[in-house]
């Protein structure tokens, strides 16, 4: 560095830590900055809670008796949402913190926002969010910039807000015998995240072996590989480690392998050791420590942009995306195998080893998962690391908005919990259909919350106004026109995501609108302190009557509407003749519904409209069918032939090509069906040679279910699935080999039907039972789409039958 000393740095929060002194709760924070990393501290902070100011004096006589005086306390001029004032009570201690609403909760003393994280609340209260700006006496220390009384503050400047925030990423994995007993760690650097030149190493126990394809730092025993770590640690100083499993198995075990050597894992920017909290409630999970880096799982992350996988399996998340994968097989036992490699083969258990961080690189930058990380962060306050947690996004987004107007926040549990309706789904019509358009109203319950100022302080003080001057919910809500929150930071997101669409930033784009689709679930959650189902109503049943009021205007147009879900109108085109007809109906329906909406909400309730529906889709060809056994139309299920300029494409929704529950002959057999009635081409023999290749076992490889297991297999008593036996089976045979058992607690399991019943895949003896894959895969399949074209699956096959 050419400067020990600055005034004022920049940057994205890293890490957060709480310590506890004398005076208060020093808070340090960790940030990313352009100039290298900064640990910056706020002293003498405090925890608060608050309490109604008319139950004071009894609160303060509980305390005297239980001994738990509080440090201080302080009337506040804000109110909850029943209108009693409050006063707010501070300790420097979060034992006496907890300890002083306890007593007073056992007495039935209601205590309000005490459960909210310290630094959470420091920050949220000053409006920072990820970026954060110091300024102060900064001192340069070596390795890193150090504030002891810092000031922080949102950053503001527009150059700062829009630059290119990266983090510095190593990939992590770790291999271990059966025993985790470590045998190798391997790091890849710089393919993801940084413009340096990649950087591979693994660390390896063994007596040095030439390569010349990887790189190897070779060290004799278990304390040396953690020894070199550290090593590679103040080298090459990472603000993330990333990896599959990272926090809760890679991390988890080098900090226990650690501890269990009594060997400080000094991995921290500090020189602090790594430090693994085990969760009271679960202990399969917990927490990594690690001051000054951030530990970030692609699973997680991959959850939080919500991007779905059958499995989240590194094997098959990276199959999925690039058609490669792991070195090692997973239908082998992979303990074993990589105990055999360390013991015969090291090098290849190295090329192993490397192989999982590079394909972990690959994923983060192939979904940009570091990059939307990194937005969620800035949009919502919440930690680079932190899972799900759309309700604490919402909370540090709506809360100090709320205190600025007057109120605090109820508790979890003030409003009943009570059942919201779902979404709109319209009963189909069911049919094969030539020219079928889609059309999608954009963010759709985003939108009525702008449209009908949908807010939880907005239905407090609504309910306190004159009903005349009032917006009108459902279930008795009523808003108020003027004060609300929500609408508001619904109105910034949208703004936003509009400017990151123009820019073409996905990842940014892409968080705003998951965080803008969360806000209802929030509002209809039992789990969120602002939950009450006169809000989520006011959503969704507001959205069943726009979705209602738009198919009787479309149907007003002389047009068909055969389906609607949720934000979503199907709409059959009877004389339509080609694309360019079906576009151009699409495009002024859209037009014309758009100007309905907004002359409805002027004329009848003085609001201007955010609603915005678009042409979304256009099916040369659309498959609906119905129930299973019945002539009522399905919901949420069907399939068509999208139609474009550049072409058609197979769409499926909800039936068993896209169900993770059914084979891959299943899902193979539908689509090429599909195609060919789509096509107007013969079935039959499509049909009957399919069932004579499944007989004839040219189709083994593709009979294998795949179920997850989400409960501890000693949990099934009564009713016992395919899958749980033959995970019973698989344990059974793998304590018999000696070979660890793999699906007690939970779990994916591959298993075939067969003459016996089901079978694991990796020990299948028993020969497959064809016909139960006819009757439960192919049959179901080809009975929902055979009657729209006059046939008879029993007929098909009859013939054929015979010959077996």
């Amino acid at each position: 560095m050419n400067e020990s000393s600055i005034t004022s740095l920049s940057g994205l929060i890293l890490s957060r830590q709480q310590i506890e002194t004398a005076n208060g709760v020093d808070l340090v924070f960790w940030l990313s900055t352009e100039r290298g990393p900064c640990r910056l501290v706020i002293p003498q902070q405090r925890y608060v809670f608050l309490i109604e100011q008319d139950q004071l004096e009894q609160a303060e006589a509980i305390w005297k008796q239980e001994n738990c005086q509080p440090n201080f306390i302080r009337p506040l001029d804000i109110k909850t949402f029943n209108g009693k004032k409050v006063c707010a009570v501070y300790t420097f201690q979060q034992q006496l913190h907890k300890w002083c609403q306890l007593a007073l909760m056992q007495q039935s003393i209601a205590t309000y926002e005490g459960d909210i994280k310290l630094s959470d609340r420091y920050l949220m209260e000053r409006f920072i969010y990820g970026l954060v700006k110091v300024s102060g006496q900064i001192e340069w220390l070596g390795s890193y910039w150090s504030c002891q009384h810092a000031t922080i503050a949102s950053e503001t400047d527009p150059d700062v807000i829009k630059a290119n925030v990266t983090l510095k990423m190593v990939s992590l994995d770790v291999e271990c015998s059966p025993q985790s007993e470590l045998y190798s760690i391997a790091l890849s650097m710089g393919n993801v995240g940084q413009k340096k030149q990649a950087h591979h190493t693994v660390l390896m126990i063994g007596k040095p072996q030439a390569a010349t394809d990887i790189n190897i730092i070779w060290v004799k025993d278990e304390r040396a590989l953690l020894s070199q770590l550290i090593t590679w640690f103040e080298r090459y100083d990472p603000d993330a480690i990333i990896g599959w499993a990272v926090a809760n198995f890679d991390m988890r075990l080098l900090a226990k392998r650690a501890q269990l050597l009594n060997v400080p894992l000094t991995i921290g920017r500090d020189g602090s050791a790594l430090k693994w909290l085990t969760h009271r409630d679960d202990p399969e999970s917990g927490s990594v420590i690690l001051n000054g880096r951030v530990v970030l799982d692609g699973i997680d992350a991959l959850k939080n942009a919500s991007l779905h996988f059958e499995s989240y399996s590194l094997e098959f998340v990276s199959q999925s995306l690039f058609g490669e994968g792991k070195l090692i097989a997973t239908n082998s036992d992979k303990g074993l195998e990589i105990k055999r490699q360390f013991e015969q083969e090291p090098l290849t258990l190295a090329r192993y080893n490397l192989q999982d961080c590079l394909l972990v690189e690959r994923i983060f930058e192939d979904k940009q998962l570091a990059e939307y990380t990194i937005q969620r962060a800035r949009l919502t306050g919440l930690m680079l690391e932190r899972r799900g947690a759309s309700v604490a996004a919402f909370i540090n987004l709506y809360l100090p908005l709320l205190h600025r107007s007057g109120y605090i926040a109820p508790n979890l549990g003030d409003v009943q919990a009570q059942h919201s309706p779902g979404g709109f789904v319209m009963d189909s019509i069911p049919g094969l259909y030539e020219w079928v358009l889609v059309l999608d109203f954009k963010s759709l319950y985003p939108n009525i919350i702008r449209s009908f100022k949908i807010d939880p302080l907005g239905m407090v003080e609504g309910l306190l106004e004159a009903e005349d001057k009032t917006i009108p919910g459902f279930r008795g809500a009523r808003f108020s026109r003027t004060e609300h929150h929500l609408p508001g930071i619904i109105n910034t997101l949208t703004s936003a995501r509009e400017q990151a669409k123009k820019e073409k930033n996905n990842a940014f784009q892409h968080a705003i609108k998951i965080i803008m689709n969360s806000m209802y679930g929030v509002l209809g959650s039992a789990g969120c302190r602002f939950h009450d189902t006169r809000l989520a109503s006011s959503i969704t049943l507001r959205g069943h009557q726009i979705m209602q009021q738009t198919a009787r205007f479309i149907e007003s147009k002389g047009q068909q509407v055969i389906y609607g879900d949720t934000d979503s109108t199907f709409v059959y085109l009877k004389d339509c003749k080609n694309l360019q007809q079906a576009n151009e109906i699409g495009k002024q329906l859209a037009i014309d519904i758009n100007q309905h909406w907004e002359a409805l909400l002027r004329d009848e309730f003085d609001l201007d409209c955010f609603l915005e529906i678009e042409f979304e889709t256009a099916f040369s060809k659309f498959f609906m069918p119905t129930l299973r056994g019945q002539d009522t139309g399905s919901k949420k299920r069907y399939a068509g032939l999208t139609a474009t300029e550049s072409g058609e494409k197979m769409v499926f929704k909800g039936l068993e090509t896209v169900r993770s529950d059914w084979t891959e002959l299943a899902q193979t057999f539908q689509k090429t069906l599909y195609q060919k009635v789509f096509a107007e081409m013969p079935v039959d023999e499509y049909i009957t040679d399919t069932i004579e290749q499944l007989k004839q076992g040219l189709l083994d490889d593709k009979l294998v279910y795949h179920k997850r297991l989400r409960r501890p297999l000693a949990d099934y008593v009564k009713n016992i699935p395919p899958q749980v036996r033959a995970a019973r089976l698989a344990d059974q045979q793998n304590a018999a080999l000696g070979l660890p058992l793999r699906y007690q607690r939970n779990g994916r399991i591959g298993y075939l039907l067969t003459v016996n019943g089901p079978e694991p895949q990796e020990y299948c003896h028993s020969d497959i039972d064809y016909q139960q894959y006819i009757d439960k895969q192919l049959k179901p399949i080809a009975e929902a789409i055979l009657p729209i074209l006059g046939k008879d699956f029993n007929l098909i096959t009859s013939d054929q039958m015979s010959l077996f």
